[in-house]
């Protein structure tokens, strides 16, 4: 960078670290300036003289991009970059880094802490014997709700990447048989699980959990006619992206009994509006997209983050998605 005292915004950082973590190792390495919110309205006069910014869920579109022209990196603090209009990044010599695989093991877990709720309820029944029900119970056991073995269960997985092959680990010690559907690895194959086309794995799953990014041909993946050939009674588990699901067809599937219950951590928009379809669906289980937020995986996070841009600094950049067309001066 030409610049002999480069500037950094992080614009919302209270996701990432809400106050349990240390910003210092990024405040070393340069002049910064830490927001834990940044509506957009406000996003051009906060970054007005930054050379560089780490955001989330802050959107950077070409019209923002373009009325900030000290810009020189941005530094998204997650996997997927839609926030960036990258082609707009790299038109104006911005360097764009993203922080891979650093919730694999916590998104995994949060899928299973879905699939466990959703087969035993465990808080539920601790609820009702806190309220008397054991105490007045004239047996020694009871059950609101099927209890359910997840061993010989079979699960489905959409996308195979690093998340999917954890979450297939988890479910191979716990018993369960393994299937997977990711078009481009269809007919091989990975790590021992069998890919095979989606419409053959519907109908063979109790369980089906998705961990594949959000792109232009899988928006709305499962929608009425994919979960009308799913097992009745089968799970739905999505810890990876709320456009991948038909709300609406979601909580029909629910309501009719089609699906057996749904544990979601995403959703189309985030926050949901009051007259999300899903609040009226039975057996639907909604956490507030914090799949990934453990702080071992927050800190990860961090790290990696100040990581990309100490080596951008140096010169030699890692984890870049998008390269300037021209380096700038």
């Amino acid at each position: 960078m030409a610049e002999s005292t480069p500037r950094l915004i992080v614009l919302d950082g209270h996701a990432m670290n809400p106050g349990d973590l240390n910003w210092a190792p990024l405040q070393a390495l340069v002049q910064c300036e830490i927001h834990p919110r940044t509506a957009a309205e406000k996003v051009v006069g906060v970054c007005a003289t930054a050379t560089a910014v780490l955001t989330n869920k802050v959107v950077l579109d070409a019209s923002t991009l373009n009325a900030l022209p000290a810009l020189r990196y941005i530094g998204v603090t997650a996997t997927g970059v839609n926030v960036i209009d990258l082609a707009a990044a790299s038109a104006r010599g911005i360097t764009v880094t993203n922080v891979p695989a650093y919730s694999t093991q916590s998104v995994a877990q949060a899928t299973f802490a879905h699939i466990l709720n959703l087969t035993q309820r465990t808080a539920r029944h601790a609820v009702s014997v806190r309220e008397g029900h054991w105490a007045q119970c004239p047996d020694f056991s009871y059950s609101l709700t099927p209890q359910i073995e997840l061993a010989g269960k079979t699960i489905g997985l959409l996308g195979l990447g690093n998340i999917g092959l954890a979450v297939a680990n988890i479910a191979a010690a716990f018993g369960m048989r393994v299937l997977a559907s990711t078009p481009s690895k269809v007919g091989t194959t990975v790590d021992g699980i069998p890919v095979i086309p989606l419409a053959d794995l519907l109908p063979q799953s109790d369980i089906i959990s998705l961990h594949c990014p959000l792109a232009a041909n899988n928006h709305q993946l499962i929608n009425a006619n994919v979960l009308a050939q799913l097992k009745a009674g089968a799970f739905l588990i999505n810890t990876s992206r709320g456009p991948l699901l038909d709300e609406a067809a979601v909580a029909d599937a629910l309501i009719s009994g089609q699906l057996g219950g749904a544990g979601l951590d995403v959703l189309s928009a985030e926050p949901p509006p009051q007259d999300c379809p899903l609040y009226r669906a039975p057996n639907c289980f909604i956490s507030p997209h914090n799949a990934w937020a453990t702080r071992e995986s927050r800190q990860r996070l961090i790290d990696v983050a100040v990581a990309n841009f100490a080596t951008f600094l140096s010169g030699t950049p890692q984890n870049v998605v998008s390269m300037p067309v021209q380096p700038r001066s």
